[in-house]
């Protein structure tokens, strides 16, 4: 008999919490190690478990996450221990040095679901038979999504680690970051948005819809409130320089075109 999606949840649950552990490392390998390497680890695991549905799309769509998870895994890992990133690791470090072991654990459990609630959508699809051609639509479009939003991710991580190399002291503006001050950030909510839309046509029940909807809403609130950390940082840095103030007050932060300058509370 072929497994179902109840019967291999448990695995999935185990790989994502061993994988997100390295976080009790350093607390922040919770966000972001552990965050792609146990995505990409459920994307493949899941796939090869409910080999019997994954159709040619399904299969786009867990090469999309496994691909998303391992260059976003493999350039944070590399950052993390480049020299040039000592400073930061520092701040970060001292940013979270007062999380208590019990906090950590919660911390542990509580990202462990939700990633598995980002990818449910690619679970879901493996679980349900075909369906039809609605849901081929909603494939389509929500991997043309995921397509651009990995290529929006990684372009603006290429040249904002390459401006960095040649001017480490300045912030980034020239690119991608002359449109939106937070390029990277909006491409990992597009990818997300295009994961939950692919999966659309294989929801079957309200559970199963709230659950990827969750998934999806909290990628996206923790976007913004990644965005609006990394603008207090570079106030912080830079909020003294008056191209820096003419930049923040000209480039909208996340969404192009939408005249929302400032996530920071008044």
């Amino acid at each position: 008999m072929s497994p179902s999606l109840l019967t291999i949840l448990p695995v999935l649950a185990v790989i994502t919490l061993a994988i997100t552990a390295v976080g009790f490392r350093r607390m922040v390998y919770f966000l972001n190690i552990g965050y792609a390497f146990s995505i990409a680890a459920v994307a493949v695991v899941s796939v090869i478990l409910l080999w019997k549905n994954a159709t040619i799309m399904i299969l786009l769509q867990a090469s999309a996450i496994l691909f998303w998870g391992l260059r976003l895994g493999i350039f944070v890992t590399r950052r993390e221990l480049s020299a040039g990133y000592k400073k930061e690791r520092a701040r970060i470090d001292k940013e979270y040095g007062g999380i208590t072991l019990p906090i950590k654990f919660a911390i542990w459990i509580s990202v462990s679901v939700l990633y598995l609630m980002m990818v449910s959508p690619l679970l879901f699809s493996l679980e349900a038979p075909a369906g039809g051609m609605a849901a081929t639509v909603f494939q389509f479009i929500g991997f043309v999504l995921m397509v651009g939003g990995l290529a929006l991710e990684g372009i603006a991580d290429r040249q904002k680690s390459a401006f960095k190399l040649q001017n480490p002291t300045a912030f980034c503006h020239t690119g991608l970051y002359s449109v939106i001050r937070c390029p990277n950030y909006l491409g990992e909510i597009i990818f997300w948005i295009g994961t939950w839309v692919m999966g659309i046509g294989f929801y079957k029940t309200v559970l199963e819809w709230v659950v990827s909807l969750i998934g999806m809403v909290c990628i996206v609130y923790i976007m913004f409130g990644s965005a609006r950390r990394l603008e207090k940082t570079q106030i912080s840095r830079y909020g003294n320089l008056p191209e820096f103030q003419q930049y923040s007050r000209a480039v909208p932060i996340l969404i192009p075109w939408l005249p929302l300058y400032t996530l920071q509370k008044k």
